[in-house]
Order: C-alpha cells, then sequence, then structure tokens
C-alpha cells in the first residue's frame, strides 16, 4: 500500500522509550518519505548486529559438538553418558530462565538487556576453555544456558516493535539463519583453530572455546553502542522518520500502543491454547534442530571420515540450510502462508533422516544430512516468528515468544540424551527420535492451521453480525476498546 493510500491518523510513543509524543500527523506530512528506502534503513542498522549476536550465540552453544573430536571428553575424563548430561544441563538453564529473562527486556532496554547477556554468556564460553574437571563442565555449560536464554525471544520480540506484521517474519527468518551460518563457521573456525594444539600447553579444544568467547565478549561491549531501543528514540531515524515508523506501525499492531506490564496478560498468554500449540510446534523441531547442530560432527566422523575432515564436511550443510531459510521465508512473505511451508520443510528434513537411516553408505548418509539441514532451518524460522505476528498485546506477545522457545526445548533436552556413544555409527535411536519428532511436527502445524482458519471464520460471521471491519492495517483507527488477539477485528496469519 502506498503512503498515499493511507488515511489520516495520529501515532502514539513506543512505550518503554520515554520520548514525546509526536504530534497529529496526517499522511500528507509524509510524502518525502520512500517506504522502501526506509525499510532497507532499518534492516541495515537493526538486523547485522542482532544477527551477529544470534551467530555467536549459536557458535558458543554448539561448538562443543567440534570439541569433542579434538579430545575434550579424554581430557577431562568424561565418559560418553556424562558428556550428554553436560549437553542436557544447558537447555535446563535455558528452558528455566527463557520466560523471566523476556520479563526483564520488557521491563528494561534492548540496548542494555541484550548486550548484557552477550556479555556474561561470553564470559562463560570462555571459561568453558580452562575447565580441568567434570563438575567445572557441568556448571559452565548450565550458566551458559541460563545467559543464552533471553537473546532469541528477545529479539524476536523486539523486531515486533519495529516492523508490521507482514514484514517481521522474513526478519526473523534473516536472523534466525545465523543458527545455520554458525554451524558453518564453527566447523572451519574449528578445524583452524585445532591446529593451535600445544600452544600455551593447551590441546586446540581449549583454543575453541577460548577464541570463539573472547570474540563474544569484545562484539558484546561493542553492542552497547550498536543496538538500538524503540523507534522513539532511535537516533538514527529523522523526527519525521520516526513519526512515520510510528504511523505505519498504529495502522497495523499494537506496537505503538502505551501498554504497562500487568500479571493479568501474562497470565492471558498461559491460558491460550494457540500459544502451547506455537510452543508444540517449536518442540516437536528443536530435538532435530539441536541434535543435528550439537552431534552433525560426531555423525560426519562416524560415517568414516576423519576429524579434521568431519570439521569441515559439516560446513556445506549449513551453508544449503542458510540459502534454503532465506529462500523459503521470501516465498512464506510473498504468499502470506506459514503452516505449509513449515509442513513442506518438515516433509524435507524427513526424507534426511529415512535416508540417515536406511542407508550404511558413507557418500548417501552425508546426503541425508544435508536434506535434513535444508528442512529443519528454515521450518524453525517460520515456525519461531509465527506468535510474533499472531499475538496480540505487548505483555502477552513477550511471554507468549519466551513459553514457545521454553516448552521447544524441552525437546531439545531429550535430544541430547539420544546420540550415545554405543548407538553408533548408525545412530538408530537419534535419528529415529527425530524422524518421529518431524512427523509429529507435520500434524501438530495442521491443527495449529485448522485452529486459526476457525479462528478467522468465527470472527469473520462476528464481525459480519456487527458490522465491523478487519484489523489487518488500522489496528490504530479501532474504534473502542481493542481486545487484542481475542478481538473479532483482530486477523490470524495462517
Amino acid at each position: 500500500m502506498s503512503i498515499a493510500e493511507k488515511k489520516e491518523t495520529s501515532t502514539d510513543v513506543t512505550p518503554g522509550d520515554g520520548g514525546a509524543s509526536p504530534s497529529s500527523s496526517s499522511i500528507a506530512e509524509f510524502a518525502g518519505i520512500n517506504e522502501k528506502s526506509l525499510l532497507r534503513k532499518l534492516d541495515f542498522r537493526l538486523l547485522p548486529p542482532l544477527t551477529l549476536l544470534y551467530l555467536l550465540s549459536f557458535l558458543d552453544r554448539s561448538n562443543v559438538g567440534n570439541a569433542r573430536l579434538e579430545g575434550m571428553t579424554d581430557d577431562i575424563k568424561m565418559t560418553g553418558d556424562q558428556y550428554l548430561t553436560g549437553l542436557t544441563l544447558y537447555f535446563i538453564g535455558y528452558v528455566l530462565f527463557e520466560v523471566p529473562a523476556n520479563t526483564v527486556l520488557k521491563l528494561s532496554r534492548p540496548s542494555i538487556w541484550l548486550p548484557t547477556l552477550t556479555l556474561v554468556w561470553g564470559v562463560v564460553a570462555t571459561l568453558l576453555g580452562v575447565v580441568q574437571n567434570y563438575p567445572g563442565f557441568l556448571a559452565s555449560r548450565f550458566f551458559l544456558g541460563v545467559a543464552e536464554s533471553g537473546l532469541f525471544p528477545g529479539v524476536v520480540f523486539y523486531l515486533s516493535m519495529w516492523y508490521k506484521r507482514n514484514e517481521q517474519h522474513y526478519r526473523v527468518a534473516l536472523f534466525f539463519s545465523a543458527a545455520s551460518l554458525a554451524g558453518a563457521f564453527g566447523g572451519i573456525l574449528a578445524w583452524g583453530i585445532a591446529h593451535m594444539k600445544g600452544v600455551g600447553g593447551y590441546n586446540g579444544w581449549r583454543w575453541i572455546f577460548i577464541l570463539e568467547g573472547l570474540l563474544t565478549i569484545v562484539v558484546s561491549v561493542i553492542a552497547y553502542f550498536w543496538v538500538h531501543n524503540y523507534p522513539a528514540t532511535a537516533k538514527f531515524l529523522t523526527k519525521e522518520e520516526r513519526e512515520y515508523i510510528q504511523f505505519r506501525l498504529k495502522n497495523d499492531n499494537d506496537s505503538t500502543r502505551d501498554e504497562t506490564f500487568s500479571w493479568s496478560a501474562v497470565l492471558d498468554a498461559f491460558k491460550d491454547p494457540k500459544v502451547w500449540l506455537y510452543g508444540l510446534g517449536f518442540h516437536s523441531l528443536s530435538l532435530p534442530l539441536y541434535t543435528l547442530s550439537l552431534f552433525l560432527p560426531t555423525i560426519i566422523k562416524e560415517l568414516g571420515y576423519s576429524a579434521a575432515e568431519a570439521q569441515l564436511l559439516t560446513v556445506p550443510p549449513y551453508a544449503i540450510a542458510t540459502m534454503m531459510t532465506v529462500g523459503v521465508a521470501i516465498l512464506s512473505e510473498k504468499t502470506q502462508r506459514r503452516a505449509p511451508f513449515i509442513m513442506g520443510s518438515s516433509t524435507l528434513a524427513s526424507i534426511g533422516y529415512i535416508i540417515l537411516l536406511s542407508s550404511h553408505r558413507a557418500g548417501v548418509s552425508y546426503v541425508g544430512t544435508i536434506f535434513a539441514a535444508a528442512g529443519i532451518y528454515p521450518a524453525v524460522a517460520i515456525v519461531l516468528s509465527w506468535p510474533a505476528n499472531n499475538v496480540s498485546g505487548q505483555t502477552k506477545r513477550c511471554i507468549a515468544n519466551a513459553l514457545q522457545i521454553s516448552i521447544g526445548n524441552l525437546g531439545a533436552v531429550l535430544g541430547t540424551q539420544l546420540y550415545r556413544t554405543e548407538t553408533s555409527p548408525r545412530f538408530f535411536l537419534g535419528h529415529g527420535f527425530a524422524l518421529g519428532y518431524l512427523v509429529a511436527n507435520i500434524i501438530i502445524v495442521a491443527v495449529t492451521w485448522w485452529v486459526l482458519r476457525r479462528a478467522n471464520a468465527k470472527k469473520a460471521v462476528e464481525r459480519e453480525q456487527k458490522g465491523l471491519r478487519p484489523l489487518m492495517g488500522d489496528v490504530g483507527d479501532a474504534e473502542g476498546e481493542f481486545l487484542g488477539d481475542r478481538d473479532p477485528r483482530w486477523v490470524f496469519q495462517t
């Protein structure tokens, strides 16, 4: 919709910024603003720092798989079961602090909270490189999960305060593509850093943790000056641009409403069945997602490759997954459909695990890992953006994002126990669970699709009876009390 087609309205201050309220504005005042150019400006200033933070987050949580190939378990004198327990503890810390971390974000500022989280986990990740015993490894993994827990749900909520509903998914997908990029970079970095074996008397795996953790610390300091708060106080925008961003958001979602934190909104998120369906949608993907990211180096090595070859062979699956994530996101955004693309991507990943389960030839099995990665990452990107598109009410959406990932990562807790040494080299247990979870995801997403379409149909009938019009672009002009996503005028994206 062009600027000229938008009707007159007014703007409010974005919550939490303390900025002055923009003057009442008509669309004629924004005639000099090119909307596409402004969106590119937002993308350029917002997405690079957030994507880099998430890339480092995923790198620091998954590099333990690379370190294992370089002798970590032998040096710390860990058994295979003890190593898996360390992986599990990470996700326990992650799940327990997901909702509290996003509650802190709602009560504070992104420019302080997100870099602080990064600094803390960077310190913990670095200390992983100097642990001398098993208890130290367990403590480090647990607190790494605690520190990283607030980043992803926090960023998803943060982006919903800048972009319109139909613009958020593509940005979340670009942001999430850092996960697959981290896998690609992780393999290359681990291969190179492993050559530092003996430097300072340390084995190569220690330098993987130390150097990558120190990089995170350096970036976290820069992030204090790089991450912005909300549109009303963004210094890289002109006054006219700030007012126009709030103008367009007021006409699309609730992000410019002056909503204070309330426990009733928190309870509303917990009571909404759709929020639990979004959580189950991610739960059924988190097991294959994290088992692949944590165990891919081991899976490839057990196909008969050396440790160095396995580190490098992790790169192609992740590179293809990155391209698929962005490509599927573009198609999903253009067609304004979510469920069909999630189900299609999960089907592609299922084919990969069927190949892994049915073939014993190294080359064919390796192709299976490519199919798995190419399907898992696009599906996860769409699932994680769904509540940001559909949940209205800032506090409710903030909690819904965190709750979705908490529920989801319970699948990762289970997944960390499945790839046991005694099941190598075929890993039937792990691959079988991943396949089963992907099939479950297809079913859950189909149910969610049906629930959302049914809710939209009921709302359409109610709107017709009351003479109302849908709020897909004019939330700011909603007459009477706006009831969030329960309002009959609110239309869910399916």
